[in-house]
């Protein structure tokens, strides 16, 4: 055997038992009766002291230095190897105790957010919530940063991304968007009632069957259920999972929710079988994984030419209810601009001032200049400022969303970064697929699809987020195509 082999099988036996780990994760959202919350944390605590022990095994680190520089090795073995050389110097910054600590912590956390959220009362989630804060303050300093402390966690979901990278994103947003926004809202707004009358639970879920299998997710590699907060997950390409959520009285949630988390799915199954375990065989950021699905949910499925192809079949789940609406009428109602209180629902413009609000909020709580028990009042005060709404409760707040319960601090920038790199993409693809559009109304998804399997599913983590993104478009991340986006899509729709 190698050296690189022996490098594989370890690397490999790493990942066979995060993604155990990861099937007790999906488990506990899906499926766990409440009792086994508590040897459920031990349970997810001792699989991750095992992975980092793996992670940080002197031999494992003797055999990276080995094979770094070897010129024997392929392009592909190179960047393997010198993103693990790059993973096991951060891992050894971890404490077998810290991690364990952590584990446990977030297990935990879960199992309080889910009760404060369903209890409307953020101080049943408030002492798990400090616990994880101090944690993650903790974790800043063991991995450093050279400017900001969040920059540490920000850099897990967008390698090589900082604080003062976002500020700029969100700057142009401030001055270039909001403005536009606005006069949006100025205008006459579109009808969107029929969304919420009262649509069957079954009828909605065999809707959103259809819709996946038309985008070409594989159900022999995957299966979808219903969770609190939808998400996807992944073993391998050949068991990437997804949740979806549904209300019987709001359309929107179960359409989107469907198409997003199926869009993320695509990508992890399009990932290549032989890079199992390595790198290559892993999304390069959040961000370029996000593109995936916010490609698929706003510039294919809030399209028009998604409903023409799709909106029959709507119309013959829901006839009485939609007797009286077309594909024109559907279109303009899924693109209404306004201010919500929820960010997994809110329209396509306003999306970026949710995520906004809680960049700026982590970044607080990381500096410690805010402390968990005023985190409802501040939220509260930042949903007026920036879209003008009176928060009614906490559930609807500050617990709307399950990331601060998975330790996941530094994750919501990826969710605009991803929106912008999705537009980037699909002008792209449109301009590689010159019927694209066509074919999207004819109800094919496939050309759009094998695009994408080339174009960046296949690649894992072989470039960075902004060279993949060169490599595909010319040019790196460019909000203006975003702006560029908005205008022509959103002045014809509001009479503008």
């Amino acid at each position: 055997m190698t050296n690189y082999e022996k490098y594989k099988a370890h690397l490999r036996k790493i990942t066979d038992i995060n993604l155990a780990a990861g099937v007790l994760h999906w488990d506990q959202e899906v499926n766990m009766p409440p009792k086994g919350a508590d040897f459920r944390a031990q349970q997810l605590a001792t699989l991750s002291e095992i992975s980092h022990n793996f992670s940080v095994d002197v031999e494992y680190g003797k055999l990276l230095e080995k094979l770094d520089g070897d010129s024997n090795l392929s392009e592909d073995e190179i960047r393997n190897v010198e993103i693990s050389l790059k993973a096991f110097r951060k891992s050894q910054k971890y404490t077998a105790e810290f991690v364990k600590n952590h584990s446990i912590t977030v297990s935990e956390a879960f199992q309080a957010w889910d009760k404060a959220k369903k209890e409307n009362n953020f101080s049943i989630f408030q002492p798990m919530l400090e616990k994880l804060v101090e944690l993650k303050r903790e974790e800043c300093k063991l991995l450093g940063y050279s400017e900001h402390p969040y920059d540490a966690l920000l850099d897990q979901y967008e390698p090589d991304t900082k604080s003062s990278d976002i500020e700029k994103v969100f700057q142009d947003i401030k001055e270039k968007l909001v403005p536009f926004v606005k006069e949006l809202m100025a205008q006459k707004q579109n009808e969107d009632a029929f969304m919420y009358q009262r649509f069957e639970q079954q009828k909605q879920w065999d809707f959103g069957i259809d819709l996946l299998k038309q985008m070409g997710y594989d159900f022999e590699s995957g299966r979808q259920d219903l969770s609190s907060h939808p998400f996807s997950i992944h073993f391998s390409a050949q068991d990437v999972r997804i949740t979806t959520r549904i209300d019987v009285n709001n359309l929107n949630e179960m359409i989107w929710s469907c198409i997003h988390e199926g869009g993320h799915a695509l990508y992890e199954q399009g990932m290549l079988k032989e890079n199992y375990g390595l790198p290559l065989g892993k999304a390069i950021s959040l961000g370029i994984h996000e593109s995936q699905s916010r490609l698929w949910e706003n510039n294919v499925g809030r399209g028009l030419p998604y409903w023409k192809a799709n909106f029959r079949l709507l119309q013959s789940y829901f006839p009485e209810e939609l007797k009286a609406v077309n594909a024109e009428l559907f279109y303009k109602a899924m693109n209404v601009v306004k201010p919500s209180l929820i960010r997994t629902n809110a329209d396509e413009l306003t999306y970026h001032l949710h995520v906004m609000i809680r960049f700026e909020i982590e970044k607080a709580l990381i500096e410690a200049s805010i402390e968990v028990k005023d985190l409802p009042s501040i939220w509260n005060a930042k949903y007026k400022e920036y879209l003008n709404i009176d928060v009614p409760s906490d559930s609807k707040g500050v617990l709307q969303d399950i990331h601060w319960s998975h330790g996941s601090f530094g994750y919501f920038p990826t969710y605009s970064l991803g929106s912008f790199y999705a537009i980037q993409f699909y002008n792209q693809a449109k301009e590689e697929i010159t019927d694209l559009e066509q074919e999207i109304e004819q109800g094919n998804m496939q050309p759009l699809l094998a695009w994408l399997r080339k174009n960046v599913h296949r690649y894992g983590k072989k470039y960075s987020a902004q060279n993949l993104c060169k490599k595909i478009t010319g040019e790196k991340l460019n909000f203006e195509h975003f702006l560029s986006y908005a205008k022509e899509k959103y002045k014809p729709l509001y009479n503008l």
